[in-house]
Order: C-alpha cells, then structure tokens, then sequence
C-alpha cells in the first residue's frame, strides 16, 4: 500500500486535537512496527512533546509485563486489539494499572459491547475509544468514544463517525447510498486514502474505484465491509459483505 505522509499528518493532527496529548502524558509503544497502528504509537507523543515508553520486543504479548510496565513508567495512553484486551482484563495484574492509565484506544477488530462494559467496571476513571479503519486510509478513519454508548444492535461498540478530511459513504451495489439503519458497504474516501497498491495496478482497479459523488478524478476505496448508519449519525459495523 502506497500512503502519503499528508494522509498519515492528517490523522495524527486529528488525534491530537481530539485527544490533546501534552508533556506529562507517557504514550505505550507495543505493536510491531510491520502493523499501521504503530505509527502513531511512535509519532503522536514525538509530535506533541509527551514521552514514548517503549515495550520490549514481544512484550504485547505478556499481559502481565505491561501491567507491570504501565504502572511503573506511568503510561497513560495504551492500544490494545479487543482479543488482547480482553486476556488484558483476564489477568490478575491489570488491576495495576489504576490511576496511571487514562485511555486506551481499541482498533483492528470489531469491540463487543460487553468487553467495552467489563472495561469500564475493572477500570473506573480509564476513558475507551475505539476507532476503526483499514491500512489503505491512513491507520484510522472513525472514531467512537465509549462514554457515548457501548450498545448497538450488531452486539458491538459502534465504530463512530469519520475523521478530519475524511469521506464514509454506506452505498448498495449500485452504489447509491442508503438510509439510517440499512445496510450497505462502507466506502471511503478524502485526504487519507492511499495511493493504490504498489506495483499491483490489477488490485488497485478493483479496490480503489472512482468517486461517482466527487469532482472528476477523485476516488473511493471499497472496504468490504458491511454497515449502517444509526439515527444518531453513527457508524455501526456489521460484518464483511464476503461472509
């Protein structure tokens, strides 16, 4: 995937402003680099003058060795996929990390509510966001923060509504959009759409399609996944349009 630096800027911009890191936050870094979430795991406390505590390598995998090093390096920004939050949540030495952990940021699969709700009870005064997107736009395209609801008819955390510079279109097969509540996939488009897929132009046709809504020349990446929107202009994910 070919992304531009604007793309990955505009993201990073967006989660300061949404988020506004300042010098006395401690951001964790423990996803391996090969993985888009990492760089703003590296970037974000770089940009904003807060620290970078950095895991040892292999070291998301160890529950209980993140427990301990949040609570000693007092981070206060962590990720975690859903499935490591929850054999997070599972180990005994999570406990650990209350009063020095302020947010954790969820993303790369769909959030059950009942996790995000088990969160809240085993982490009084620790906020959850979850943000969704796919490599192809720039790490994140939604966002969602948990203290607005973690309920949705899909038995999941709705994935929210889109970032800065950012387009999400819920279209059918004919690519007409749909209303609230009717399923459709989910398109994307704005700044943080990548340039294609390198040296595979075959793909890039197939995924990456012209934006019939748009000035001429603009484009949409078609993410295969199934959505709706929810009355309150929020995103809901519901599976993959292949299942």
């Amino acid at each position: 995937r070919v992304v531009a630096h604007a793309g990955i800027v505009n993201r990073l911009l967006w989660m300061q402003q949404t988020y506004e890191l300042g010098p006395e936050d401690r951001v964790l870094q423990k996803t391996p680099a090969s993985f888009d979430v990492s760089v703003w795991e590296f970037f974000w406390p770089l940009i904003t003058g807060a620290v970078l505590v950095l895991a040892r390598p292999g070291g998301h995998r160890d529950p209980g060795y993140l427990a301990e090093l949040i609570r000693d390096r007092r981070v206060t920004t962590a990720h975690f996929v859903p499935s490591m939050l929850r054999v997070f949540l599972d180990d005994p030495a999570a406990g650990q990390v209350r009063g020095a952990l302020r947010r954790i940021v969820c993303s790369g699969e769909a959030l059950p509510s009942e996790l995000a709700e088990r969160c809240a009870a085993s982490l009084p005064g620790t906020e959850l966001q979850n943000l969704y997107g796919p490599t192809e736009a720039a790490v994140d395209v939604t966002a969602w923060p948990c203290s607005e609801g973690t309920r949705s008819a899909a038995g999941s955390v709705p994935i929210g509504r889109p970032v800065w510079n950012t387009r999400t279109l819920v279209l059918d097969a004919s690519l007409r959009p749909v209303p609230p509540g009717v399923p459709g996939e989910l398109y994307l488009g704005g700044t943080q759409l990548a340039r294609g897929y390198l040296r595979r132009p075959g793909l890039t046709a197939d995924r990456f399609v012209a934006d019939p809504f748009g000035p001429p020349g603009a484009r949409l990446y078609r993410t295969g996944d199934l959505v709706r929107w929810t009355a309150q202009g929020a995103l809901e994910f519901l599976g993959r349009t292949d299942d």
